[in-house]
């Protein structure tokens, strides 16, 4: 395996993903049905970054109003994993994944492979995640994404966890390194590739993440795509505080909005809402082995 480049040759990235320009918002969705108790799972939230720092206990508070019982939170960066793993800690319902996301390459270190390898033992988060491989950001250098993406599944490997996957415009290329580094399958993070690749995860045992912009009416690929994949392969997700619903366009993202990415998947398939909650929530447990973990009473 080639070494990682030195920190100051990795390009510099400002992170700001916006949601695309040709999504139309909706007008506001009517208030969700109850699904009879079932406990949703957020998949994929960035509850610990500062976004939430002002009203973090109020918007987990609501989330428990709204049926939310688990979040998954995933590690982006090192240096933010004492604080991620704090935060979980004080909440029984956010569940921790460690691991280097691809966006942040100019910050990551060898090294920090190293306290991700310690993390994984001491800390048995639910997953290595947030990893993968972001293509479509041309100043991220993809040979250090792929020796980065490839190290942390060797991690993966070796502490039998699950990976969160972060796939941008290369989906082929994630899916040709998984079958040389084969994991303990994991979840596709807002997945928006071809019903072709998805087949492909799926075979690999993996969930397939859908959220927010399933709300968007002119998401019509991904809307079609949500609609025609087996149910079993589908998990509920926010990626708060970004990429939020439609009804809340421009605002920031939050876990709360789960129902309405439950309720508009429930429009495009021909299962009741009830069917769906329940099914996306095994999804989820089984992937993530949630099920036998503690959670609030």
């Amino acid at each position: 395996m080639a070494p990682l480049p030195a920190v100051n040759e990795w390009p510099t990235l400002r992170i700001c993903r916006k949601i695309p320009r040709f999504f139309i918002p909706l007008r506001a969705l009517p208030p969700v049905p109850k699904w009879n108790h079932m406990t949703l799972i957020d998949t994929h939230c960035h509850i610990d970054v500062a976004a939430f720092d002002d009203d973090r206990e109020r918007v987990l508070a609501r989330c428990e109003k709204a049926d939310i019982g688990k979040i998954v939170v995933p590690g982006i960066r090192a240096n933010s994993w004492d604080a991620l793993l704090l935060t979980c800690s004080s909440h029984p319902m956010l569940f921790p994944a460690l691991g280097l996301h691809p966006a942040f390459l100019k910050q990551h270190s060898a090294q920090d492979l190293d306290k991700l390898a310690h993390g994984l033992h001491d800390h048995r988060p639910v997953a290595v995640g947030e990893i993968g491989l972001d293509f479509y950001r041309h100043a991220l250098d993809r040979d250090a994404q792929q020796v980065l993406f490839e190290a942390q599944l060797a991690l993966a490997q070796n502490a039998a966890l699950p990976v969160l996957l972060h796939v941008r415009k290369a989906h082929d290329q994630v899916l040709s390194t998984l079958r040389r580094f084969p994991v303990k399958g994991g979840i596709c993070h807002a997945f928006n590739g071809s019903e072709q690749q998805a087949m492909h995860y799926i075979e690999l045992g993996f969930k397939l993440g859908f959220g927010g912009m399933l709300t968007y009416e002119r998401a019509s690929k991904l809307r079609s795509l949500a609609a025609q994949l087996p149910l079993e392969a589908i998990v509920l997700e926010t990626d708060a505080p970004d990429m939020t619903v439609a009804s809340h366009h421009g605002e920031r993202n939050s876990p709360e909005y789960l129902p309405e990415c439950l309720q508009t998947l429930a429009t495009l398939r021909t299962e009741t809402i009830d069917t769906i909650a329940a099914q996306t929530t095994r999804n989820a447990e089984e992937v993530l082995s949630l099920k036998c973990l503690t959670t609030p009473s």
